[in-house]
Protein backbone atom coordinates (compact mmCIF):
# COMPACT_ATOMS: atom_id res chain seq x y z
CA UNK A 1 0.00 0.00 0.00
CA UNK A 2 1.34 3.43 -0.95
CA UNK A 3 2.08 6.05 1.63
CA UNK A 4 -0.65 8.51 2.48
CA UNK A 5 -0.62 12.16 3.46
CA UNK A 6 -1.58 13.45 6.87
CA UNK A 7 -4.21 16.21 6.74
CA UNK A 8 -4.03 18.91 9.42
CA UNK A 9 -7.49 17.92 10.67
CA UNK A 10 -6.65 14.92 12.87
CA UNK A 11 -10.29 13.84 13.02
CA UNK A 12 -10.30 13.09 9.30
CA UNK A 13 -8.73 9.81 8.19
CA UNK A 14 -7.18 9.81 4.71
CA UNK A 15 -6.41 6.67 2.83
CA UNK A 16 -4.05 6.11 -0.07
CA UNK A 17 -5.95 3.72 -2.29
CA UNK A 18 -4.58 2.31 -5.53
CA UNK A 19 -7.50 2.31 -7.98
CA UNK A 20 -6.47 -1.07 -9.32
CA UNK A 21 -6.53 -2.65 -5.86
CA UNK A 22 -9.59 -0.92 -4.42
CA UNK A 23 -12.11 -3.30 -6.00
CA UNK A 24 -10.30 -6.64 -6.24
CA UNK A 25 -8.44 -6.42 -2.93
CA UNK A 26 -11.52 -5.28 -1.05
CA UNK A 27 -13.55 -8.16 -2.46
CA UNK A 28 -10.71 -10.53 -1.61
CA UNK A 29 -10.53 -9.57 2.06
CA UNK A 30 -14.30 -9.74 2.47
CA UNK A 31 -14.45 -13.32 1.23
CA UNK A 32 -10.98 -14.60 2.13
CA UNK A 33 -10.04 -12.71 5.26
CA UNK A 34 -8.10 -15.65 6.71
CA UNK A 35 -5.21 -14.91 4.31
CA UNK A 36 -4.73 -11.29 5.41
CA UNK A 37 -1.32 -10.12 6.52
CA UNK A 38 -1.99 -7.68 9.36
CA UNK A 39 1.41 -5.88 9.39
CA UNK A 40 1.08 -4.81 5.75
CA UNK A 41 -2.20 -3.01 6.36
CA UNK A 42 -1.40 -1.10 9.55
CA UNK A 43 -0.48 2.56 10.10
CA UNK A 44 1.35 4.51 7.40
CA UNK A 45 2.61 8.00 8.30
CA UNK A 46 0.37 8.05 11.39
CA UNK A 47 -2.81 7.76 9.32
CA UNK A 48 -5.23 4.87 9.77
CA UNK A 49 -6.08 3.38 6.38
CA UNK A 50 -9.62 2.48 5.51
CA UNK A 51 -8.46 -1.01 4.71
CA UNK A 52 -7.42 -1.29 8.34
CA UNK A 53 -10.87 -0.14 9.40
CA UNK A 54 -12.36 -2.87 7.22
CA UNK A 55 -9.90 -5.38 8.60
CA UNK A 56 -11.00 -4.46 12.12
CA UNK A 57 -14.57 -5.06 11.06
CA UNK A 58 -13.67 -8.45 9.63
CA UNK A 59 -12.22 -9.48 12.99
CA UNK A 60 -15.63 -9.09 14.62
CA UNK A 61 -18.64 -11.39 14.28
CA UNK A 62 -21.22 -9.68 12.10
CA UNK A 63 -23.43 -10.39 9.14
CA UNK A 64 -21.86 -10.70 5.68
CA UNK A 65 -24.11 -7.93 4.30
CA UNK A 66 -22.78 -5.60 7.02
CA UNK A 67 -19.22 -6.21 5.82
CA UNK A 68 -20.20 -5.63 2.20
CA UNK A 69 -21.98 -2.41 3.13
CA UNK A 70 -18.97 -1.20 5.10
CA UNK A 71 -16.71 -2.04 2.15
CA UNK A 72 -18.79 0.02 -0.24
CA UNK A 73 -18.85 2.94 2.16
CA UNK A 74 -15.08 2.86 2.59
CA UNK A 75 -14.10 2.15 -1.01
CA UNK A 76 -17.14 3.27 -2.98
CA UNK A 77 -15.56 6.19 -4.84
CA UNK A 78 -11.86 6.32 -5.63
CA UNK A 79 -10.43 9.29 -7.53
CA UNK A 80 -8.16 8.92 -10.54
CA UNK A 81 -4.45 9.53 -10.23
CA UNK A 82 -3.50 12.91 -11.73
CA UNK A 83 0.12 12.10 -12.43
CA UNK A 84 3.10 9.82 -11.83
CA UNK A 85 4.08 11.52 -8.58
CA UNK A 86 0.59 12.06 -7.21
CA UNK A 87 -1.62 9.69 -5.34
CA UNK A 88 -5.32 9.00 -5.92
CA UNK A 89 -6.75 10.21 -2.64
CA UNK A 90 -10.19 9.79 -1.15
CA UNK A 91 -11.04 12.26 1.58
CA UNK A 92 -13.83 10.51 3.40
CA UNK A 93 -16.33 12.81 5.04
CA UNK A 94 -15.81 13.31 8.71
CA UNK A 95 -19.33 12.28 9.75
CA UNK A 96 -19.11 9.09 7.64
CA UNK A 97 -15.87 8.04 9.31
CA UNK A 98 -17.25 8.88 12.72
CA UNK A 99 -20.23 6.62 12.06
CA UNK A 100 -17.97 3.80 10.84
CA UNK A 101 -15.66 4.13 13.84
CA UNK A 102 -18.62 4.12 16.20
CA UNK A 103 -19.93 0.94 14.58
CA UNK A 104 -16.51 -0.68 14.98
CA UNK A 105 -16.24 0.34 18.62
CA UNK A 106 -19.63 -1.22 19.34
CA UNK A 107 -18.62 -4.54 17.83
CA UNK A 108 -17.29 -7.10 20.30
CA UNK A 109 -14.42 -9.34 19.41
CA UNK A 110 -15.21 -13.01 20.13
CA UNK A 111 -13.60 -16.38 19.58
CA UNK A 112 -15.68 -19.32 18.47
CA UNK A 113 -16.94 -21.11 21.58
CA UNK A 114 -16.00 -24.74 21.11
CA UNK A 115 -14.93 -27.57 23.41
CA UNK A 116 -11.77 -29.39 22.24
CA UNK A 117 -12.32 -32.77 20.62
CA UNK A 118 -12.52 -35.54 23.20
CA UNK A 119 -13.27 -33.18 26.12
CA UNK A 120 -16.56 -32.02 27.64
CA UNK A 121 -18.30 -29.39 29.71
CA UNK A 122 -20.66 -30.54 32.46
CA UNK A 123 -23.89 -28.75 33.28
CA UNK A 124 -24.96 -28.39 36.94
CA UNK A 125 -27.39 -31.33 36.67
CA UNK A 126 -24.65 -33.53 35.20
CA UNK A 127 -22.25 -32.50 37.93
CA UNK A 128 -24.81 -33.43 40.58
CA UNK A 129 -25.04 -36.93 39.09
CA UNK A 130 -21.27 -37.28 38.76
CA UNK A 131 -20.62 -36.12 42.32
CA UNK A 132 -23.18 -38.60 43.60
CA UNK A 133 -21.43 -41.45 41.76
CA UNK A 134 -18.02 -40.33 43.01
CA UNK A 135 -19.33 -40.26 46.60
CA UNK A 136 -20.53 -43.85 46.26
CA UNK A 137 -17.15 -44.94 44.89
CA UNK A 138 -15.19 -43.06 47.57
CA UNK A 139 -17.38 -44.55 50.29
CA UNK A 140 -16.43 -48.08 49.20
CA UNK A 141 -12.74 -47.15 49.13
CA UNK A 142 -13.00 -45.59 52.58
CA UNK A 143 -14.79 -48.67 53.89
CA UNK A 144 -11.74 -50.74 53.02
CA UNK A 145 -9.40 -48.41 54.90
CA UNK A 146 -7.77 -46.76 51.90
CA UNK A 147 -6.34 -43.24 52.08
CA UNK A 148 -6.58 -40.63 49.34
CA UNK A 149 -3.51 -39.21 47.59
CA UNK A 150 -2.92 -36.88 44.65
CA UNK A 151 -0.11 -36.43 42.13
CA UNK A 152 0.65 -33.79 39.46
CA UNK A 153 -1.40 -33.91 36.28
CA UNK A 154 1.90 -34.00 34.36
CA UNK A 155 4.99 -36.10 34.95
CA UNK A 156 8.49 -36.14 33.56
CA UNK A 157 8.34 -37.71 30.12
CA UNK A 158 10.91 -40.32 31.13
CA UNK A 159 8.62 -41.38 34.01
CA UNK A 160 5.90 -42.49 31.58
CA UNK A 161 8.05 -43.69 28.67
CA UNK A 162 8.22 -47.44 28.11
CA UNK A 163 5.47 -48.41 30.56
CA UNK A 164 2.45 -48.82 28.28
CA UNK A 165 3.57 -50.97 25.35
CA UNK A 166 1.81 -50.08 22.10
CA UNK A 167 -0.36 -47.56 23.95
CA UNK A 168 2.67 -45.32 24.55
CA UNK A 169 1.78 -43.51 21.34
CA UNK A 170 -1.35 -42.21 23.09
CA UNK A 171 0.62 -40.19 25.66
CA UNK A 172 0.24 -36.41 25.40
CA UNK A 173 3.68 -34.79 25.31
CA UNK A 174 3.84 -31.15 26.36
CA UNK A 175 5.77 -28.58 24.33
CA UNK A 176 9.38 -28.13 25.44
CA UNK A 177 9.60 -25.00 27.56
CA UNK A 178 13.38 -25.02 27.61
CA UNK A 179 13.58 -27.16 30.71
CA UNK A 180 12.15 -30.51 31.73
CA UNK A 181 10.41 -32.66 29.11
CA UNK A 182 6.91 -33.31 30.43
CA UNK A 183 3.88 -35.43 29.51
CA UNK A 184 0.30 -35.53 30.76
CA UNK A 185 -0.36 -38.63 32.84
CA UNK A 186 -1.80 -41.57 30.89
CA UNK A 187 -3.16 -43.34 33.97
CA UNK A 188 -2.89 -43.16 37.77
CA UNK A 189 -0.82 -46.33 38.21
CA UNK A 190 2.61 -45.25 36.95
CA UNK A 191 2.36 -41.97 38.93
CA UNK A 192 1.62 -44.09 42.02
CA UNK A 193 4.79 -46.12 41.46
CA UNK A 194 6.79 -42.91 41.11
CA UNK A 195 5.03 -41.55 44.24
CA UNK A 196 6.01 -44.62 46.29
CA UNK A 197 9.62 -44.38 45.14
CA UNK A 198 9.81 -40.62 45.72
CA UNK A 199 8.54 -40.82 49.30
CA UNK A 200 10.20 -44.17 50.13
CA UNK A 201 6.84 -45.77 51.01
CA UNK A 202 6.75 -49.56 51.18
CA UNK A 203 3.22 -50.16 52.50
CA UNK A 204 0.14 -48.25 51.37
CA UNK A 205 -3.53 -48.84 50.66
CA UNK A 206 -4.54 -45.84 48.59
CA UNK A 207 -7.19 -44.50 46.27
CA UNK A 208 -6.96 -41.74 43.73
CA UNK A 209 -9.83 -40.17 41.79
CA UNK A 210 -8.63 -37.75 39.14
CA UNK A 211 -8.29 -36.90 35.46
CA UNK A 212 -6.03 -38.68 32.97
CA UNK A 213 -5.28 -37.87 29.33
CA UNK A 214 -4.96 -40.01 26.20
CA UNK A 215 -4.45 -38.99 22.59
CA UNK A 216 -7.10 -41.47 21.53
CA UNK A 217 -9.88 -41.37 18.95
CA UNK A 218 -12.90 -40.24 20.98
CA UNK A 219 -16.11 -42.28 20.92
CA UNK A 220 -18.59 -40.34 23.04
CA UNK A 221 -21.35 -42.95 22.98
CA UNK A 222 -18.93 -45.60 24.24
CA UNK A 223 -17.56 -43.38 26.97
CA UNK A 224 -14.16 -42.91 25.34
CA UNK A 225 -12.61 -39.47 25.71
CA UNK A 226 -9.24 -37.75 25.61
CA UNK A 227 -9.71 -36.26 29.06
CA UNK A 228 -11.53 -38.39 31.59
CA UNK A 229 -11.65 -39.48 35.22
CA UNK A 230 -10.34 -42.71 36.65
CA UNK A 231 -11.03 -44.10 40.12
CA UNK A 232 -8.09 -46.21 41.29
CA UNK A 233 -7.69 -48.44 44.35
CA UNK A 234 -4.28 -50.04 45.02
CA UNK A 235 -2.51 -52.00 47.74
CA UNK A 236 1.29 -51.70 47.89
CA UNK A 237 3.55 -53.87 50.04
CA UNK A 238 4.73 -57.39 50.81
CA UNK A 239 1.78 -59.41 52.10
CA UNK A 240 0.55 -63.00 52.09
CA UNK A 241 0.17 -64.42 48.63
CA UNK A 242 -3.03 -63.41 46.75
CA UNK A 243 -4.73 -61.86 49.81
CA UNK A 244 -4.50 -58.22 48.55
CA UNK A 245 -5.40 -59.45 45.04
CA UNK A 246 -8.66 -60.91 46.35
CA UNK A 247 -9.56 -57.71 48.20
CA UNK A 248 -8.95 -55.57 45.12
CA UNK A 249 -11.41 -57.65 43.08
CA UNK A 250 -13.85 -57.51 45.99
CA UNK A 251 -13.59 -53.70 46.01
CA UNK A 252 -14.34 -53.53 42.28
CA UNK A 253 -17.42 -55.72 42.74
CA UNK A 254 -18.61 -53.69 45.74
CA UNK A 255 -18.38 -50.45 43.77
CA UNK A 256 -20.48 -51.88 40.93
CA UNK A 257 -22.98 -53.37 43.38
CA UNK A 258 -23.35 -50.10 45.31
CA UNK A 259 -23.82 -48.08 42.12
CA UNK A 260 -26.51 -50.55 41.04
CA UNK A 261 -28.25 -50.48 44.45
CA UNK A 262 -29.41 -46.84 44.15
CA UNK A 263 -32.70 -47.82 42.47
CA UNK A 264 -34.29 -50.38 40.18
CA UNK A 265 -33.35 -48.15 37.24
CA UNK A 266 -29.69 -48.34 38.22
CA UNK A 267 -29.89 -52.08 38.90
CA UNK A 268 -31.29 -52.69 35.43
CA UNK A 269 -28.12 -51.39 33.78
CA UNK A 270 -25.38 -52.14 36.32
CA UNK A 271 -26.28 -55.26 38.30
CA UNK A 272 -25.46 -57.69 35.49
CA UNK A 273 -21.68 -57.85 35.06
CA UNK A 274 -18.85 -60.35 34.80
CA UNK A 275 -15.26 -60.15 36.01
CA UNK A 276 -12.84 -61.90 33.66
CA UNK A 277 -9.66 -63.17 35.35
CA UNK A 278 -6.36 -64.47 34.02
CA UNK A 279 -2.70 -64.56 35.03
CA UNK A 280 0.11 -62.89 33.09
CA UNK A 281 2.50 -65.67 34.09
CA UNK A 282 0.06 -68.29 32.78
CA UNK A 283 -0.32 -66.44 29.49
CA UNK A 284 3.46 -66.18 29.09
CA UNK A 285 3.75 -69.92 29.79
CA UNK A 286 1.19 -70.61 27.05
CA UNK A 287 3.21 -68.52 24.60
CA UNK A 288 6.39 -70.32 25.63
CA UNK A 289 4.74 -73.73 25.23
CA UNK A 290 3.43 -72.78 21.78
CA UNK A 291 6.90 -71.68 20.65
CA UNK A 292 6.59 -67.89 20.57
CA UNK A 293 10.07 -66.30 20.46
CA UNK A 294 10.80 -64.43 23.68
CA UNK A 295 11.26 -61.11 21.92
CA UNK A 296 7.77 -61.39 20.39
CA UNK A 297 5.84 -62.28 23.55
CA UNK A 298 4.72 -58.74 24.36
CA UNK A 299 3.69 -58.03 20.77
CA UNK A 300 1.70 -61.28 20.55
CA UNK A 301 0.15 -60.59 23.94
CA UNK A 302 -1.04 -57.22 22.66
CA UNK A 303 -2.64 -58.90 19.64
CA UNK A 304 -4.39 -61.52 21.80
CA UNK A 305 -5.78 -58.74 24.01
CA UNK A 306 -7.88 -57.57 21.04
CA UNK A 307 -9.99 -60.74 21.04
CA UNK A 308 -12.73 -58.99 22.99
CA UNK A 309 -13.21 -56.66 20.01
CA UNK A 310 -11.83 -58.59 17.02
CA UNK A 311 -12.51 -62.03 15.58
CA UNK A 312 -9.91 -64.77 15.92
CA UNK A 313 -9.25 -64.62 12.16
CA UNK A 314 -8.34 -60.94 12.39
CA UNK A 315 -6.12 -61.48 15.43
CA UNK A 316 -4.45 -64.49 13.76
CA UNK A 317 -3.83 -62.40 10.65
CA UNK A 318 -2.20 -59.67 12.74
CA UNK A 319 0.06 -62.16 14.54
CA UNK A 320 1.20 -63.74 11.27
CA UNK A 321 1.31 -60.85 8.81
CA UNK A 322 2.17 -57.92 11.10
CA UNK A 323 4.04 -59.57 13.96
CA UNK A 324 5.83 -62.17 11.83
CA UNK A 325 4.65 -65.23 13.77
CA UNK A 326 4.68 -68.72 12.28
CA UNK A 327 1.11 -69.82 11.33
CA UNK A 328 1.48 -73.13 13.19
CA UNK A 329 2.43 -71.28 16.37
CA UNK A 330 -0.53 -68.94 15.92
CA UNK A 331 -2.90 -71.91 15.65
CA UNK A 332 -1.46 -73.44 18.82
CA UNK A 333 -2.04 -70.15 20.63
CA UNK A 334 -5.62 -70.15 19.38
CA UNK A 335 -6.27 -73.56 20.93
CA UNK A 336 -5.65 -71.95 24.33
CA UNK A 337 -6.71 -68.31 24.20
CA UNK A 338 -10.14 -69.03 22.73
CA UNK A 339 -11.04 -70.88 25.91
CA UNK A 340 -13.14 -69.30 28.67
CA UNK A 341 -15.16 -71.06 31.32
CA UNK A 342 -16.21 -71.27 34.93
CA UNK A 343 -13.02 -70.64 36.98
CA UNK A 344 -13.03 -74.02 38.76
CA UNK A 345 -13.63 -75.95 35.53
CA UNK A 346 -10.95 -73.99 33.69
CA UNK A 347 -8.45 -74.48 36.50
CA UNK A 348 -9.07 -78.24 36.55
CA UNK A 349 -8.60 -78.53 32.78
CA UNK A 350 -5.36 -76.54 32.89
CA UNK A 351 -3.98 -78.72 35.69
CA UNK A 352 -4.78 -81.74 33.50
CA UNK A 353 -2.58 -80.36 30.71
CA UNK A 354 0.76 -82.00 31.64
CA UNK A 355 2.94 -79.76 29.47
CA UNK A 356 1.36 -76.48 30.57
CA UNK A 357 0.95 -77.36 34.24
CA UNK A 358 4.64 -78.23 34.52
CA UNK A 359 5.82 -74.77 33.43
CA UNK A 360 2.91 -72.72 34.82
CA UNK A 361 2.60 -74.40 38.22
CA UNK A 362 3.13 -71.20 40.24
CA UNK A 363 0.58 -69.22 38.21
CA UNK A 364 -2.02 -71.97 38.51
CA UNK A 365 -1.49 -72.13 42.27
CA UNK A 366 -1.97 -68.36 42.45
CA UNK A 367 -5.31 -68.64 40.67
CA UNK A 368 -6.40 -71.58 42.83
CA UNK A 369 -5.66 -69.62 45.99
CA UNK A 370 -7.38 -66.52 44.60
CA UNK A 371 -10.59 -68.43 43.92
CA UNK A 372 -10.66 -69.75 47.50
CA UNK A 373 -10.21 -66.27 48.96
CA UNK A 374 -12.84 -64.75 46.66
CA UNK A 375 -15.30 -67.40 47.77
CA UNK A 376 -14.66 -66.38 51.38
CA UNK A 377 -15.26 -62.74 50.41
CA UNK A 378 -18.56 -63.58 48.75
CA UNK A 379 -17.34 -63.16 45.18
CA UNK A 380 -17.85 -66.08 42.84
CA UNK A 381 -20.84 -66.07 40.53
CA UNK A 382 -19.58 -63.12 38.50
CA UNK A 383 -16.16 -64.66 37.69
CA UNK A 384 -15.05 -66.03 34.32
CA UNK A 385 -11.61 -67.53 33.67
CA UNK A 386 -10.73 -66.08 30.25
CA UNK A 387 -7.39 -67.07 28.71
CA UNK A 388 -7.67 -64.35 26.04
CA UNK A 389 -7.46 -61.60 28.66
CA UNK A 390 -3.98 -60.11 28.31
CA UNK A 391 -4.18 -56.43 29.40
CA UNK A 392 -1.93 -54.63 26.93
CA UNK A 393 0.02 -52.62 29.50
CA UNK A 394 3.60 -53.81 29.93
CA UNK A 395 3.82 -53.47 33.69
CA UNK A 396 1.51 -56.35 34.74
CA UNK A 397 3.29 -59.37 36.22
CA UNK A 398 0.66 -61.64 37.82
CA UNK A 399 -3.12 -61.61 38.22
CA UNK A 400 -5.02 -59.57 35.62
CA UNK A 401 -8.77 -58.96 35.54
CA UNK A 402 -11.43 -56.94 33.75
CA UNK A 403 -15.09 -56.16 34.47
CA UNK A 404 -17.67 -55.93 31.67
CA UNK A 405 -21.42 -55.34 31.65
CA UNK A 406 -23.41 -58.24 30.22
CA UNK A 407 -26.79 -56.64 29.41
CA UNK A 408 -27.33 -56.53 25.65
CA UNK A 409 -27.66 -52.74 25.55
CA UNK A 410 -24.38 -52.14 27.38
CA UNK A 411 -21.94 -54.69 25.97
CA UNK A 412 -20.66 -52.07 23.50
CA UNK A 413 -19.21 -50.06 26.40
CA UNK A 414 -16.36 -52.54 26.75
CA UNK A 415 -14.39 -52.73 29.97
CA UNK A 416 -15.83 -50.75 32.90
CA UNK A 417 -13.06 -51.67 35.32
CA UNK A 418 -9.76 -53.51 35.20
CA UNK A 419 -6.52 -54.12 37.03
CA UNK A 420 -3.94 -56.60 38.15
CA UNK A 421 -0.63 -57.15 39.87
CA UNK A 422 2.45 -55.12 38.97
CA UNK A 423 5.35 -56.16 41.19
CA UNK A 424 8.21 -54.59 39.23
CA UNK A 425 6.94 -51.11 38.41
CA UNK A 426 8.29 -49.34 41.50
CA UNK A 427 11.68 -50.99 40.83
CA UNK A 428 12.03 -48.76 37.76
CA UNK A 429 12.23 -45.70 40.02
CA UNK A 430 13.92 -47.11 43.13
CA UNK A 431 16.30 -49.80 44.34
CA UNK A 432 13.55 -50.95 46.70
CA UNK A 433 11.07 -53.55 45.51
CA UNK A 434 7.45 -52.74 46.36
CA UNK A 435 4.92 -55.30 45.03
CA UNK A 436 1.57 -53.75 44.11
CA UNK A 437 -1.89 -54.80 42.99
CA UNK A 438 -4.79 -52.56 42.10
CA UNK A 439 -7.83 -51.79 40.01
CA UNK A 440 -9.04 -48.84 37.99
CA UNK A 441 -12.72 -48.11 37.54
CA UNK A 442 -13.77 -46.83 34.11
CA UNK A 443 -16.10 -44.34 35.72
CA UNK A 444 -16.73 -42.29 32.57
CA UNK A 445 -18.12 -45.31 30.73
CA UNK A 446 -20.31 -46.13 33.70
CA UNK A 447 -21.52 -42.52 33.93
CA UNK A 448 -22.74 -42.55 30.31
CA UNK A 449 -25.47 -44.99 31.37
CA UNK A 450 -25.64 -44.02 35.06
CA UNK A 451 -26.84 -40.55 34.06
CA UNK A 452 -29.70 -42.09 32.08
CA UNK A 453 -30.74 -44.17 35.08
CA UNK A 454 -30.70 -41.09 37.33
CA UNK A 455 -32.94 -39.14 34.96
CA UNK A 456 -35.38 -42.03 34.53
CA UNK A 457 -35.53 -42.50 38.29
CA UNK A 458 -36.19 -38.81 38.94
CA UNK A 459 -38.82 -38.73 36.19
CA UNK A 460 -40.62 -41.74 37.67
CA UNK A 461 -41.08 -39.75 40.90
CA UNK A 462 -42.18 -36.60 39.08
CA UNK A 463 -38.97 -34.81 39.99
CA UNK A 464 -35.98 -33.36 38.20
CA UNK A 465 -32.28 -33.73 38.85
CA UNK A 466 -31.54 -31.35 41.73
CA UNK A 467 -28.32 -29.52 41.01
CA UNK A 468 -28.18 -27.41 44.15
CA UNK A 469 -28.37 -28.54 47.76
CA UNK A 470 -30.43 -25.62 49.04
CA UNK A 471 -32.61 -26.60 52.00
CA UNK A 472 -34.20 -23.26 52.85
CA UNK A 473 -35.32 -20.31 50.74
CA UNK A 474 -35.66 -17.06 52.70
CA UNK A 475 -38.52 -14.93 51.40
CA UNK A 476 -39.90 -11.63 52.60
CA UNK A 477 -42.97 -9.42 52.39
CA UNK A 478 -42.77 -5.65 52.52
CA UNK A 479 -40.31 -2.84 51.86
CA UNK A 480 -36.61 -2.71 52.76
CA UNK A 481 -36.39 -6.33 53.93
CA UNK A 482 -33.17 -7.32 52.16
CA UNK A 483 -31.06 -6.74 55.28
CA UNK A 484 -33.42 -8.90 57.32
CA UNK A 485 -33.07 -11.68 54.73
CA UNK A 486 -29.30 -11.36 54.94
CA UNK A 487 -29.29 -11.52 58.74
CA UNK A 488 -31.46 -14.62 58.74
CA UNK A 489 -29.34 -16.26 56.02
CA UNK A 490 -26.22 -15.63 58.08
CA UNK A 491 -27.76 -17.33 61.11
CA UNK A 492 -28.80 -20.36 59.06
CA UNK A 493 -25.36 -20.63 57.46
CA UNK A 494 -23.76 -20.55 60.91
CA UNK A 495 -26.11 -23.39 61.83
CA UNK A 496 -24.72 -25.41 58.87
CA UNK A 497 -27.98 -25.10 56.94
CA UNK A 498 -27.90 -24.56 53.17
CA UNK A 499 -29.92 -21.38 52.59
CA UNK A 500 -30.47 -18.81 49.86
CA UNK A 501 -32.39 -15.56 49.40
CA UNK A 502 -33.35 -13.24 46.57
CA UNK A 503 -30.84 -10.52 45.65
CA UNK A 504 -33.64 -8.19 44.55
CA UNK A 505 -34.43 -5.28 46.87
CA UNK A 506 -38.21 -5.74 46.74
CA UNK A 507 -38.94 -9.22 45.33
CA UNK A 508 -42.54 -10.26 44.90
CA UNK A 509 -43.65 -13.06 47.21
CA UNK A 510 -45.22 -15.14 44.45
CA UNK A 511 -41.98 -15.07 42.46
CA UNK A 512 -40.01 -16.13 45.52
CA UNK A 513 -42.42 -18.97 46.15
CA UNK A 514 -42.33 -20.02 42.50
CA UNK A 515 -38.53 -20.15 42.56
CA UNK A 516 -38.52 -22.37 45.65
CA UNK A 517 -41.02 -24.74 44.04
CA UNK A 518 -39.13 -24.93 40.74
CA UNK A 519 -35.85 -25.66 42.50
CA UNK A 520 -37.54 -28.22 44.79
CA UNK A 521 -36.31 -26.43 47.92
CA UNK A 522 -38.07 -28.16 50.83
CA UNK A 523 -38.48 -25.24 53.26
CA UNK A 524 -39.52 -21.62 52.95
CA UNK A 525 -38.93 -19.05 55.70
CA UNK A 526 -41.06 -15.94 55.24
CA UNK A 527 -40.17 -12.66 56.95
CA UNK A 528 -42.99 -10.14 57.27
CA UNK A 529 -43.01 -6.67 58.78
CA UNK A 530 -45.87 -7.41 61.18
CA UNK A 531 -44.37 -10.75 62.25
CA UNK A 532 -40.97 -9.17 62.88
CA UNK A 533 -42.53 -6.61 65.21
CA UNK A 534 -43.80 -9.55 67.24
CA UNK A 535 -40.44 -11.37 67.00
CA UNK A 536 -41.84 -14.12 64.77
CA UNK A 537 -41.24 -15.57 61.27
CA UNK A 538 -43.22 -18.08 59.20
CA UNK A 539 -41.81 -21.53 58.39
CA UNK A 540 -43.46 -23.33 55.48
CA UNK A 541 -42.99 -26.95 54.34
CA UNK A 542 -43.57 -26.78 50.60
CA UNK A 543 -44.26 -30.49 50.08
CA UNK A 544 -47.28 -30.44 52.44
CA UNK A 545 -48.07 -26.71 52.30
CA UNK A 546 -47.96 -26.75 56.11
CA UNK A 547 -47.07 -23.37 57.64
CA UNK A 548 -46.47 -22.23 61.20
CA UNK A 549 -45.14 -19.24 63.09
CA UNK A 550 -41.79 -19.68 64.81
CA UNK A 551 -40.00 -17.46 67.30
CA UNK A 552 -37.34 -15.49 65.40
CA UNK A 553 -34.65 -16.48 67.90
CA UNK A 554 -35.48 -20.19 67.52
CA UNK A 555 -35.61 -20.37 63.72
CA UNK A 556 -32.35 -22.33 63.32
CA UNK A 557 -33.49 -25.11 65.65
CA UNK A 558 -36.94 -25.14 64.06
CA UNK A 559 -35.46 -25.54 60.57
CA UNK A 560 -33.17 -28.36 61.69
CA UNK A 561 -36.08 -30.17 63.31
CA UNK A 562 -38.19 -29.82 60.17
CA UNK A 563 -35.35 -31.09 57.98
CA UNK A 564 -34.76 -34.08 60.24
CA UNK A 565 -38.43 -34.94 60.11
CA UNK A 566 -38.32 -34.74 56.33
CA UNK A 567 -35.13 -36.85 56.28
CA UNK A 568 -33.22 -34.18 54.41
CA UNK A 569 -29.55 -34.61 55.25
CA UNK A 570 -27.77 -31.68 56.83
CA UNK A 571 -24.16 -31.88 55.82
Amino acid sequence: MRRCRLYSDRLTFLVAVDRHLSGSFCSHIVHNNKYLNYPKILFHCGVLSKRWLLLKALSFPCRQESLTSLTKRLFGSTTQSTGDNSLGMEATKRNELEVVCEELSNMKRTVKAKVPKGARDFLPEQMAIREKAFRIVSKVFDRHGAVAIDTPVFELKETLTGKYGEDSKLIYDLADQGGELLSLRYDLTVPLARFLATHKITNLKRYHISRVYRRDNPAIQRGRFREFYQCDFDIAGNFSRMVPDAEVIKVLCEVLDDLAAVSSFHAKILSSYKVKVNHRGLLDSIFELCGVPKEKIRAISSAVDKLDKESWNNVRYEMIEKKGLDPCIADKIGSYVLRRDNPQKMLSSLYEDPHLSSIARSSLEDMELLLKYLEDLGVGDCLIFDLSLARGLDYYTGLIFEAVLTTDSNTSLGSIGAGGRYDNLVDMFSSRSVPCVGCSLGIERILTIYETAEREWASSMGRKIKANKTQVWIASIGEQMIRERMKLANELWKGNIVAEFSYAEKPKLNKQLQHALEEEIPLLVIIGEDELKRGMVNLKILATNEQKEVNRTEIVDAVKQALNEMEVAIE
